[in-house]
């Protein structure tokens, strides 16, 4: 999205070594952000064969958009390691400006997703497993910069729920729910911040193509779906994401913008 410019701010965007976080992490770095590439390590990237590792993927935004980038790592699910994040990003770009809480997923405690993944069989170290590593991680990394933001009366902080918390789902049931406390999350803590010019928004992405996304379904033709009907891409969430981080969205706070397919 062009046409405004963010030189001189400074991003964190959670799990950006792939997926939609680095799609969010390139477009802030065209508009003249510095970005902080995270990722729960370096080999995250090179997972689906999205990139070689986070550093490289630091080093690949520096060189193309002449900003400042640099790779953290930290396990979200880990308040400490959160906490640490938050501070070591404000100690290597001066301060965060904004921050996008991407990192989440579906994701078991011993396997990629939870097996079953419903409501009432779904094995509790899943539950658990998701809930830390979507809702919770999300409220460690707002508390952490939300404290830094508060302090000097400026940021924008965009959280990623998911369009399966606001429908009916029969598998995916718990990411589905913490997705959805997200939302509500994010309306709260807007209302806090909104004294201290702080804004707190959310965007549910629609089904979107990522690696990750190709590797683990199996997608149908979408030659005969319009526009809306069809599988996102990436730039289309980035799109909206870079509204909510932007000036265009300065009078906008507690909103989630759900991207329904």
């Amino acid at each position: 999205m062009k046409g405004f410019d963010l030189s001189g701010k400074n991003a964190l965007v959670t799990g950006s070594s792939r997926g939609l976080g680095k799609q969010y992490a390139l477009d802030l770095a065209d508009a003249g952000a510095n970005v902080v590439i995270h990722d729960v390590n370096e080999e995250a990237a090179a997972q689906f064969d999205e990139a070689e590792s986070g550093s490289a993927v630091a080093a690949e935004i520096a060189e193309r958009f002449g900003v400042k980038a640099v790779f953290l790592a930290a396990d979200l699910a880990d308040p400490s390691q959160v906490k640490r994040l938050i501070d070591s990003s404000i100690e290597l770009l001066g301060s965060i400006d904004i921050l996008v809480n991407n990192a989440g997923g579906d994701i078991g405690a011993a396997a990629p997703r939870p097996d079953p993944n419903d409501a009432l069989d779904i094995p509790i170290a899943d539950i658990q497993s998701v809930v830390e590593r979507n809702l919770l991680s999300t409220m460690y990394a707002c508390k952490y910069a939300g404290l830094h933001m508060r302090d000097r009366r400026a940021g924008k902080i965009v959280n990623v729920g998911s369009i399966a918390g606001h429908i009916p789902v029969k598998q995916g049931i718990i990411y589905a729910a913490a997705k959805m406390g997200i939302s509500q999350y994010t309306r709260s803590l807007a209302e806090q911040l909104r004294p201290f010019d702080v804004n707190v928004n959310c965007i549910a992405p629609a089904p979107t193509y990522t690696a990750r996304f190709l590797a683990t379904r199996t997608v149908r033709g979408q030659e005969e779906l319009s526009r809306l009907q069809r599988i996102a891409e990436p730039k289309d969430m980035s799109d909206i994401v870079m509204f909510l981080c932007g000036p265009q969205s300065d009078a906008l706070s507690g909103e989630t913008i759900v991207c329904w397919k």
